[in-house]
């Protein structure tokens, strides 16, 4: 009986090396510290000028060390992915993600976006023919009813409306559709090409909002513009970079899956950084959003 070897994409899809891992490691760690950073700047910064002034430092340092490793511009047949998780990912999920963090907290607001990787797997099973499990359908039942509970808590405490959870859901689509996008033309170009010119596509889409930008820049605090010189820099240059990598070697759901811890370290960060703690209630919404994606993550007995 012939036997199948597997190729050396999937081989290395199926056993992620330790740098890849590291790689991921690094994401999860800035992504987190970004939720934070975000709560410090918008108190200054409108959510578009605080999109536009994130990307523009991620370009510029992007563009630096995309000159200096010479690799160039990506083939033609990655541009459709890098300009969709550009427009969306890069661009409309930061804004967004900026505007939900003006009314919740920055650990609901990690809590709701995490809903993302279930959503990945959702128009994984639409777009790319993988199906939709039960699992995967009870998951996302008890993670969307975790958001409503986030969402009532949040409003009911006066400390955040139910349109707040409401635009980090829409951060939470625009992070799948964008990863979604991404990992094809990580088959066709580099994880520095496809993060580089993703961020210059979002850096492009944001520049309406440079007169905002300008003007909230003169008036902020030296502490806000250094917020958002860190966003641009870590959470997005590297962060962003470390995670395109490391899907390149995996798989979309498996790097999903990592940024599950991302919730816990932000509400530590949040309470060490900026004294805030989500109450019983909206941790308690926030637990069955996790509740849920472990849900869709296990496998049916037997398998």
């Amino acid at each position: 009986m012939k036997r199948t070897m597997p190729n050396q994409a999937e081989a290395v899809q199926s056993q992620p090396d330790r740098r890849t891992m590291a790689a991921a490691g690094v994401t999860v760690l800035l992504w987190a510290s970004a939720f934070v950073g975000i709560r410090g700047a918008v108190p200054y910064f409108s959510p578009g000028a605080l999109a536009l002034g994130r990307l523009l430092a991620g370009s510029a340092v992007l563009g630096v060390i995309l000159l200096v490793r010479r690799e160039g511009s990506p083939p033609r047949a990655a541009w459709p992915g890098i300009l969709v998780s550009g427009v969306l990912w890069f661009g409309a999920y930061t804004v967004a993600l900026n505007w939900g963090e003006q009314e919740v907290d920055a650990g609901t607001a990690a809590m709701v976006v995490n809903i993302g990787p279930l959503l990945i797997a959702l128009l994984g099973g639409r777009l790319l023919g993988e199906g939709f499990p039960p699992r995967l359908l009870a998951g996302m039942a008890v993670s969307f009813g975790g958001a409503i509970v986030v969402g009532i808590s949040m409003s009911g405490q006066g400390r955040a409306s139910v349109t707040g959870v409401l635009l980090c859901l829409v951060a939470a689509v625009t992070y799948a559709v964008g990863v979604l996008a991404q990992k094809p033309a990580l088959r066709h170009a580099s994880a520095l090409q496809v993060t580089t010119f993703g961020c210059f596509i979002g850096t492009a889409a944001c520049l309406p909002f440079a007169g905002q930008l300008v003007s909230q820049a003169a008036r902020a605090p030296l502490a806000a513009t250094l917020d958002v010189v860190y966003l641009g820099v870590f959470p997005t240059a590297v962060a962003f970079t470390t995670w395109a990598y490391a899907l390149a070697r995996t798989t979309a759901g498996r790097m999903g899956a990592t940024t599950y811890l991302v919730p816990a370290l932000v509400v530590l960060m949040a309470w060490a950084v900026l004294k805030e703690v989500p109450g019983w209630l909206s941790l308690l919404g926030g637990l069955l959003c996790l509740a849920g994606v472990a849900v869709s993550r296990r496998r049916a007995p037997g398998r």
